[in-house]
C-alpha cells in the first residue's frame, strides 16, 4: 500500500515540476528579448553607429536591439559635431509585473530566467533624439554662461 502511495507521489511530483517547468520565463515569452530601437536626429540623414556593431546610413532608423545590455550611440553628419549619447537597460514597469507574475506562477526559476535573459527590461532613452549642431553653434554655445540661480529668499 505504501509503494502505491509513495509511486502515485512521485507521478504528481513529476508532473508539477514538469508544469512548473514549462510556464517559466513569462516575460521571455511574452516580451521576448529583444525590442525595437529608434533614433532621430535633427537634421535628419545623420549617420549611426552603436558600440554593440549596429549601423544605420541616415536618420530615422529603427534597430531590433537586446534589451539586455545598454550600448553607446554615435551620431554624425558631415558639417555637424558628432553626438555619443549612452543607451541604458533597466527594468521597466511591465517586466516589473512580470516578474510578480513569475514569482507567483513560475517560481523562481522563472524569474532568474527572465532576470538574465533581458526580458525585464527596456532600453532607454527610446526612441533617441540628438539634436546636431555646427561647430560654429557648439562654440556659442560653449561661450554661453550658465544661467545662475537667484539667492534663497531671506538669505541676506
Amino acid at each position: 500500500m505504501i509503494s502505491k502511495t509513495v509511486a502515485r507521489f512521485g507521478v504528481r511530483a513529476l508532473a508539477l515540476v514538469g508544469v512548473a517547468l514549462s510556464v517559466p520565463a513569462c516575460a521571455t515569452m511574452t516580451r521576448g528579448t529583444t525590442q525595437q530601437f529608434t533614433v532621430e536626429s535633427t537634421p535628419p540623414g545623420a549617420h549611426v553607429t552603436t558600440s554593440n556593431g549596429f549601423e544605420c546610413v541616415s536618420t530615422p532608423c529603427t534597430f531590433r536591439m537586446s534589451r539586455k545590455d545598454g550600448f553607446n550611440v554615435t551620431v554624425s553628419k558631415d558639417g555637424y559635431v558628432s553626438q555619443t549619447v549612452e543607451v541604458t537597460s533597466s527594468m521597466s514597469g511591465a517586466g516589473g509585473a512580470a516578474l510578480a507574475g513569475n514569482v507567483l506562477v513560475g517560481g523562481l526559476i522563472g524569474g532568474a530566467v527572465d532576470a538574465t535573459s533581458g526580458a525585464l527590461n527596456d532600453l532607454k532613452p527610446n526612441p533617441l533624439t540628438v539634436t546636431l549642431r555646427t561647430p560654429a553653434e557648439e562654440a556659442a554655445a560653449a561661450r554661453t554662461p550658465a544661467p545662475v540661480a537667484p539667492a534663497p529668499a531671506g538669505t541676506r
